[in-house]
């Protein structure tokens, strides 16, 4: 059973930060067609808040069937439509992913990737990620650069494809978490706060690659 136009959805957005992704919004959908479905600007419940979803944005979803079973699928955003309101349009799940099992796995990927990261105008320097996703990375850097929650940073991931093209993503993010490690190094948690439909769909678009990588081994 997929689900249907004029049937609400309950949705977590993938986040870094643990608060933020355990927030859940509610919507309903609008219209479809063989690849997506478009739903309205999803808003969180009792606060009136709507939520701003980007390309790429990664999704946990349900929906509750006739018979009061909530039915989970994973999807992400594919876009936007004007209509007579904005809809958002995400990618329909395939009615063989659908549970009614709660699964929180968004696409997040383990791999060790090159980064730049810039504190200030004087200082830059490189970390390597240990997992990627659409909505955040997680980075390992020397214990003697100042790292803080909350602290902002400029950032240019290296991307490269199974083609062998290679692109930079840039950035700006904020730091969520700091984990000393017995190395002596950092494992920084990190949240995009800035970046282009384009940017973001460059790091969705490696993932997708480095998933099916991983599954054929």
């Amino acid at each position: 059973m997929v689900p249907k136009i004029n049937q609400f959805l309950f949705l977590q957005v993938a986040s870094s930060d643990e608060e933020e992704a355990q927030i859940e919004y509610k919507s309903r959908i609008a219209d479809e067609n063989d690849i997506e479905l478009l739903i309205e600007v999803p808003v969180q419940e009792g606060m009136g808040k709507y939520k701003r979803l980007f390309l790429g944005d990664e999704l946990s979803a349900y929906y509750i069937s006739g018979d009061g079973v909530k039915h989970y699928f994973n999807s992400h955003v594919l876009g936007h439509k004007e209509d007579v309101v904005r809809l958002v349009r995400i990618r329909k799940p395939d009615p063989d992913s659908i549970t009614k099992v709660q699964r929180r796995n968004f696409l997040r990927v383990a791999a060790e990737l090159e980064m730049a990261i810039q504190l200030s105008p004087q200082i830059r320097f490189i970390g390597i990620t240990d997992d990627v996703g659409g909505g955040g990375i997680s980075f390992l850097s020397d214990g003697k650069w100042p790292m803080t929650p909350g602290k902002e940073l400029e950032c240019w991931l290296l991307l490269p494809y199974r083609n062998g093209a290679i692109e930079h993503a840039q950035f700006k993010s904020e730091v969520v978490r700091v984990r000393k490690l017995e190395s002596g190094r950092n494992q920084v948690m990190i949240k995009f706060t800035s970046i282009t439909d384009g940017e973001r769909q460059k790091i969705i678009r490696y993932c997708f690659e480095r998933q099916l990588e991983i599954r054929k081994k």
